[in-house]
């Protein structure tokens, strides 16, 4: 049973050859908004990273993976599962799908169903988190369809600007999966 390949994607380890695909996530401000960062990557540090990504999840407390296409084998995002807590048996997950032809086709729901079974069956996770911005409804939909309960609001989050300059700060919900 393998449990990183599904009916129309699969999950597998950053190679080098990836360094291309993570600068253009990584420098994409456009998904800032969902991490931790604001700030550009190199090549340099991304290489770095991907010279240590074959560290055990049990070392480095994280794994990121890339989505790819079944038929075409080709790049459609990433998963990661960050803040990797042996002890307590859970991490936190986070998705990205690059590409807007790409999104809702179902690939993000089939990410989390493999990366839940992987969770139980290799790591024996107790429980997946998730932290979404309120205003990201197309998360929100994925993940309650995916059975992730919402559990929390944290007000005020995350500061923002806007793009008249402005800041403002919004709430981010707290989604939990029990295995």
């Amino acid at each position: 049973m393998n449990t990183l390949i599904g009916e129309h994607i699969y999950l597998r380890a950053l190679e080098p050859e990836d360094i291309e695909v993570l600068y253009s996530i990584e420098n994409n401000e456009g998904f800032w908004n969902v991490g931790e960062t604001i700030t550009p990557f190199s090549r340099y540090v991304l290489k770095e990273y991907l010279s240590n990504a074959y560290k055990d999840i049990y070392e480095s407390r994280q794994l990121r993976m890339i989505v790819c296409d079944n038929q075409s084998k080709g790049f459609l995002g990433l998963v990661d599962l960050f803040d990797f807590d042996p002890h307590n048996l859970r991490a936190g997950v986070g998705i990205i799908i690059a590409a807007n032809e790409s999104r809702k086709r179902g690939y993000g729901f089939e990410v989390l169903a493999l990366l839940k079974k992987y969770c139980a069956s290799h790591l024996k996770l107790h429980q997946l988190y998730a932290n979404i911005e309120e205003t990201n409804t197309p998360s929100v939909a994925l993940f309650e369809k995916a059975e992730f309960k919402k559990v929390g609001l944290k007000k005020d989050w995350r500061r923002i600007q806007t793009i008249d300059g402005m800041e403002r700060y919004t709430n981010e919900y707290l989604y939990q999966y029990i295995f």
